[in-house]
């Protein structure tokens, strides 16, 4: 009997063992999600909002016993390898979607409106004006984000404060691109409105940005201003050297414009934007936010960022663009040409 009892012991404990290791793996299971980021082009605004969206995450992870699997892939502005990305993503049973810029952000709307996987979007500049949000304080659908809105009238006024009498303005722009439509069409009404000569040229990919910005170069604007532009982002490594030479000003939507040698960058904090984005991914994933309900988060974009090897090329002084900015700016810093921002 008393083996008998030994042995009904052993066996409950066993038992009791296995059940409790069982509840442990299934919390712990519970706690491991998948998310899919796909990046729309490998730039230096873009590269540091994924950075930080990973290093906010990890440290959320680590407060919170959590754990999260990052799928993570690069489009390079291609439409068809955007849908692609997606597809895998979607395929391999994702919980969440990372969409980086406006392009993407419109395909994982569509993408995913019949399996109703939510969508957490980075750096999109009207989500309202292309139609992802009913409203920016009620989404309305699976898709929530931070948004870069630019206020052109803000970089309008920069222009205007360093050159008083400037009569000819070149616009660089992708014209597909949604994050540039708004802001061309205000300056556009700036331009009109002050008796400023515009001149347009557009491009789709870095060999056309190239020579639109050769033509406007030759066509003799006294400065050039491209919105937060993803096509003329890629190109500007490839066309700051000529419109420095030239001794045009290139203003700008973003500060990784300035770090890849435009002469201002204007525009939010991308790394601070990435932080605030990976609080939204985490609270629908572990705090239940109802992603529907949750408000699109905008920024201050009135940080300054100019570039300290055209202040130097062009024989400017910092303190008089400083005195000649801060009505404008909430913010100015400097910054030295660079592919990327340092770590």
């Amino acid at each position: 009997m008393k083996k008998l009892t030994i042995t009904i012991i052993t066996i409950t404990l066993c038992l009791l063992l296995c059940a409790c290791s069982n509840q442990e793996n299934k919390a712990a299971d519970e706690k491991t999600v998948k998310i899919g980021i796909c990046n729309y082009v490998d730039d230096a605004s873009l590269n540091q909002i994924v950075d930080n969206i990973n290093k906010r995450l990890d440290e959320l992870n680590e407060a919170n016993g959590t754990k999260i699997e990052v799928l993570y892939d690069n489009a390079n502005l291609d439409s068809n390898l955007i849908r692609q990305i997606i597809s895998n993503f979607i395929s391999r049973d994702v919980d969440l979607m990372v969409a980086i810029a406006t392009p993407v952000a419109i395909d994982m709307q569509t993408m995913s409106e019949d399996n109703q996987i939510p969508v957490i979007f980075a750096a999109v500049s009207d989500p309202l004006a292309v139609g992802l949000v009913d409203s920016l304080d009620k989404p309305g659908h699976n898709i929530s984000g931070t948004s870069d809105y630019l206020n052109t009238e803000a970089i309008m006024n920069l222009i205007v404060a360093k050159d008083p009498e400037i009569k000819k303005v070149g616009l660089l722009y992708d014209a597909g691109q949604d994050s540039s439509a708004n802001p061309i069409k205000e300056a556009k009404a700036f331009f009109e409105k002050h008796n400023i000569t515009y001149i347009e040229k557009t491009g789709t990919n870095v060999d056309e940005i190239k020579l639109a910005a050769a033509s406007l170069i030759s066509e003799g604007v006294e400065a050039i201003f491209t919105p937060t532009d993803n096509t003329v982002m890629a190109a500007e490594l490839s066309i700051y050297e000529d419109i420095a030479a030239a001794g045009i000003p290139h203003y700008t939507g973003a500060d990784s414009f300035a770090l890849n040698g435009a002469f201002l960058g204007y525009g939010v904090d991308y790394a601070n934007l990435g932080r605030e984005t990976a609080d939204m991914i985490y609270d629908v994933l572990f705090n239940k936010v109802d992603i529907s309900t949750y408000p699109v988060k905008t920024f201050d974009n009135g940080t300054a960022t100019i570039n300290q090897d055209l202040i130097e090329l062009f024989g400017l002084d910092l303190k008089d663009l400083e005195e000649a900015f801060t009505p404008y700016c909430t913010k100015i810093e400097t910054i030295r040409t660079a592919e990327a921002f340092e770590e």
